[in-house]
């Protein structure tokens, strides 16, 4: 194989589509693919999740460390250390913007600079969940009367903590913290910073 190694888009043929369920948000799916079998092409059910996708913020102060906050999971009953982030649920809203307003709502916290840092299917094989983990530069605090949002049910109680950004990689190697978006943002901004973020891509 010669060129870049890279992923690239593709879609096989699907004989029909079935949805079994269609929340607010989240959809479950069965399509009937067509696909290479050992006599010629068979059609086989694969069944997926559909949603919207996330983003999420690694906020990065001038002291070096990163933003974490502790969010209760009720669907793998842990509290776990996560970086400001949320479903891409506003029709249009551009990515980045998503990862802005995530960081004021849940942190009370604005950036002046935003970089592209990953970009990533958390669960390809059944769930079309698309996220993009962003870098945020300069970091201001903005008071608490001053956003227009309402802390509830699990972010009513999100301690935070700011924690230098190679202790966190440590704890990221270590198991310690498992949520996804958490573990890739700290690993590529632990790469990004060996050239001082220079090589990442500004979010528009």
């Amino acid at each position: 194989m010669s060129g870049e190694i890279a992923d690239s888009p593709e879609s096989w043929p699907v004989e029909k589509t079935v949805e079994h369920y269609r929340g607010s948000k989240v959809a479950m799916v069965s399509d009937w693919v067509e696909m290479p079998g050992a006599d010629g092409p068979e059609i086989v059910q694969r069944d997926r999740f559909e949603h919207p996708g996330a983003v999420a913020a690694l906020a990065l102060d001038d002291d070096g460390r990163v933003l974490l906050l502790n969010q209760y999971r009720h669907v793998v009953g842990h509290r776990l250390w996560e970086l400001p982030a949320g479903i891409r649920d506003e029709v249009g809203e551009p990515p980045v913007r998503t990862a802005q307003r995530e960081l004021l709502e849940e942190a009370g916290f604005t950036a002046e600079r935003w970089f592209a840092l990953a970009d990533y299917f958390s669960s390809p094989g059944f769930c079309t969940e698309r996220i993009q983990v962003f870098l945020a530069r300069g970091i201001t605090e903005v008071a608490e009367s001053d956003i227009d949002f309402e802390r509830i049910h699990e972010e009513a109680d999100m301690p935070t903590v700011w924690l230098p950004l190679e202790e966190a990689v440590e704890a990221a190697a270590q198991g310690r913290f498992r949520n996804s978006a958490t573990v890739i943002g700290l690993l590529a901004a632990s790469r990004a910073a060996a050239d001082g973020f220079a090589s990442l891509p500004k979010a528009e």
